[in-house]
């Protein structure tokens, strides 16, 4: 599968998507870095209709390596007793900006080189990502969103859109979010970025480049999305064994199933972005910045969550005048907003009847 941008430059998606549309930006994209990007391209997907007030959208902000097909990977919750109830709202999913799944990235073709970007792509920011969204809510002709939600660092694409143009979101769910990214997960993200460095082909401008780094990568990332109790339980040998172990398995399944359906370049360079995340960054005091949010809001965490803890939400809902903070349990840690559904849309149900 291929994306055509507006002069007919292309590069091929890793993995097949269905139903996958695409918005060609015309005109050149500024980042908030002063950089741009010649021409801009957004994957997205929608789902049920737009009503005649074109006001009944909930847009979805998707994680790290997800993809637009929010129907694929958040399927649990698409159904008319649960909050993706498309008979009641037009549902739109955007693909992020660098990510490899349709939208601009560094495997995109330069057109003023006529070659992929690579590592020469102008770095970007999570608020970069949010003016992107706006660019698609534009073209789409839509009036407000209804309901503005993601989890992980689609919660921090959320809140800044609520705080870039909070006039047209009218509620917004964030799930396992921070309002900046904490050192802990920063460290991280830089241990991932030396083991694709350590690869010697990750600086090669090609599509298989740093593979074996990404993989490595990968599996340091797996550390921090699940808990120690579900290791030990999920991946434990019954037997003697002294090598082949089932955990390390499961590690090197991972890594090379993220090797087939992604990019090294736009893995390295969303780390990045994620690094950038920081509510209160060039506009005053964090307590401040979040007290300035007036939209009615529902955070939720996950008791067991260790990349992203629970004191980050509450410290959301307590300086959001209007956010509510409710907290699942889960043997899954951070990985539990795309496993536990029913929680989760009781939460999200509770919550809405209250407002």
């Amino acid at each position: 599968m291929t994306i055509m941008s507006t002069k007919k430059l292309e590069y091929t998606i890793p993995v097949e998507i269905p139903d996958l549309k695409f918005y060609n930006h015309g005109g050149a994209f500024e980042l908030e870095s002063g950089h741009q990007l010649p021409e801009l391209t957004i994957a997205y997907h929608t789902y049920g209709q737009l009503n005649e007030k074109k006001d009944n959208v909930l847009w979805i902000c998707h994680a790290l390596t997800a993809n637009s097909h929010a129907a694929d990977w958040w399927g649990n919750l698409f159904a008319p007793d649960k909050i993706f109830n498309t008979e009641k709202y037009f549902i739109v999913c955007a693909n992020i900006l660098g990510s490899c799944y349709g939208t601009t990235c560094p495997r995109s073709i330069n057109p003023e080189t006529g070659e992929a970007y690579g590592l020469d792509f102008p770095a970007y920011t999570i608020r970069d990502m949010a003016k992107a969204h706006f660019l698609l809510f534009d073209h789409l002709k839509l009036n407000s969103i209804a309901i503005c939600m993601g989890g992980s660092c689609g919660g921090h694409q959320v809140m800044e859109m609520a705080y870039a143009q909070p006039e047209k979101i009218k509620k917004m769910i964030m799930l396992v979010t921070s309002s900046k990214e904490a050192p802990a997960v920063i460290a991280g993200h830089e241990a991932q970025r030396l083991a694709i460095e350590a690869d010697s082909t990750w600086k090669e401008n090609r599509d298989d480049a740093g593979q074996a780094g990404l993989r490595a990568a990968r599996g340091m990332a797996l550390l921090g999305y699940r808990t120690t109790s579900s290791y030990n339980e999920r991946q434990k040998d019954l037997d003697g064994r002294t090598d082949e172990f089932r955990a390390a398995s499961y590690i090197q399944y991972q890594g090379t199933k993220l090797v087939k359906r992604f990019y090294t370049h736009a893995y390295y360079y969303l780390l990045k972005a994620l690094d950038t995340h920081h509510m209160g960054r060039q506009r005053g005091d964090l307590k401040e910045v979040l007290a300035s949010v007036k939209i009615p809001g529902l955070i939720i965490g996950i008791n067991t969550d260790i990349l992203i803890p629970t004191v980050e939400q509450q410290f959301i809902a307590t300086h959001m005048p209007n956010v509510s903070y409710e907290e699942i349990t889960s043997k899954y840690g951070h990985d539990g907003f795309l496993i536990e559904a029913e929680q989760i849309n009781s939460a999200i149900q509770g919550w809405l009847s209250t407002l």
